[in-house]
């Protein structure tokens, strides 16, 4: 008698609907949780900490043309003040970014590592960024970061503000900007979930998912559904047989730039060898969309689950690419990788805001959902060999490298 059916799902959403930001108390909250969810279907997780940078802002303010604008500060991207011309782009070329020189810019979008460095190259002093809607009613402000790997050690002040103000500074022609921000910045921990099924060979197949949750979000269709996916694999097969061993990983700090899953990968190195497969679950469950199934693999492994599908009587659209989850650092060292997702459209369930809750999914889609995963990775742990071969092709490769920017983009 399994006990993960509708009723412990509908559970597990209620359970976990708040905030559990990387590297925060809530996250930590919700590993335990998890890991206690573990222990009551009789299975035994463990908690695995990893380092993640934090930051606790004591001041944030944006003043344009003599008028405070509400912001926040950027975590981690250092303490100062800096006063300048106003210069809002949304093209990176040439002539766009040599007018960047002794300005605060303002871009469209996230900061991201090139068009951060174009803007530092050409002598930005500062950055303002925006979110939410312009039709929507709250005023809601993303609690941003300036990631290590994307500052690579530069740092200049830099803000997040909601899109309202930045159309009517926009709208009003704003000329001047001043940003003041003061923070601590310092080191702390976030938190793997690890269990381990063993099997009838020293071979491993890895399943993930995140828990973790942005600065607005509840996180329940991202990432909570993936995890419960987690959770009734891992009980379905600590009760039927699976020749390969299982690994479920619960990474932390997903949304901070997959730190858990590049944690674990650093930490675990030599084992990777044998590991032949990962599974990821990201978002599954919704009340709209199709489901996906990102392969960054052989491309073979696309059509096996097409054709997976179609004996199933289950709508599956698989692709070849790289998924921006936490499948992605195993397959840089190595390991072919699918991740599985049901990808609503905007209009019909969103991520990364207040609106990321249990509303957007429906019990029956969790539950079809899953039963295909199972199915799924059935099939490759107890395959004599598991039919997925062991590379990264080059143009998965040439993904990865501009996906961990090593690479810029052409």
């Amino acid at each position: 008698m399994y006990k993960m059916n509708g009723k412990l799902i509908e559970k597990i959403f209620q359970d976990t609907a708040y905030i559990r930001v990387g590297g925060s108390d809530e996250e930590l909250r919700s590993a335990r949780y998890l890991q206690n969810v573990c222990t009551d279907l009789g299975l035994k997780a463990e908690l695995e900490s990893f380092d993640v940078d934090m930051a606790n802002i004591k001041k944030a303010v944006l003043t344009v043309d003599g008028k405070e604008i509400t912001c926040k500060g950027y975590l981690c991207c250092g303490s100062g003040e800096v006063e300048a011309p106003l210069y809002y782009f949304t093209e990176s070329d040439r002539y766009t970014l040599s007018e960047c020189k002794g300005k605060i810019v303002m871009i469209d979008g996230y900061l991201r590592h090139w068009n951060y460095h174009d803007m530092l190259d050409n002598g930005a002093v500062g950055v303002i960024t925006y979110d939410g809607n312009a039709n929507y009613v709250d005023r809601d402000i993303d609690q941003r970061e300036l990631r290590s790997f994307v500052a690579k050690g530069r740092k200049v002040p830099c803000v997040n503000i909601n899109v309202k103000d930045a159309i009517e500074m926009v709208r009003n022609g704003a000329k001047m900007a001043k940003i003041q921000i003061e923070q601590d910045e310092y080191t702390g921990k976030s938190h793997n979930v690890i269990l381990d099924l063993p099997g009838e060979i020293d071979k491993t197949i890895v399943l993930t998912a995140h828990y973790d949750s942005t600065s607005l979000s509840q996180g329940a269709y991202d990432n909570m559904s993936g995890s419960i996916g987690l959770v009734g694999l891992a009980e379905y097969f600590s009760k039927n047989p699976h020749r390969y061993g299982l690994r479920f990983i619960w990474c932390g700090s997903e949304e901070r730039g997959l730190l858990g899953s590049k944690a674990y990968c650093a930490a675990h190195e030599e084992e990777l060898k044998n590991i032949d497969m990962v599974i990821n679950l990201d978002m599954i469950g919704s009340v709209m969309g199709r489901f996906i199934a990102c392969c960054t693999s052989e491309e073979k492994l696309v059509h096996y689950v097409s054709y997976m599908g179609l004996e199933e009587g289950f709508q599956v659209s698989p692709y070849q690419d790289v998924y921006s989850s936490d499948s992605t650092p195993f397959s840089d060292k190595g390991v072919p990788s699918i991740s599985f997702a049901r990808a609503a459209g905007g209009n019909a369930a969103t991520i990364h805001n207040s609106y990321d809750t249990a509303v957007l999914l429906r019990t029956e889609h969790m539950q079809m959902d899953i039963d295909f995963i199972t199915k799924f990775t059935d099939r490759m742990a107890n395959a004599r060999v598991c039919p997925v071969a062991k590379e990264i092709p080059e143009n998965m490769k040439t993904k990865l490298d501009e996906y961990l920017l090593r690479k810029r983009p052409e």
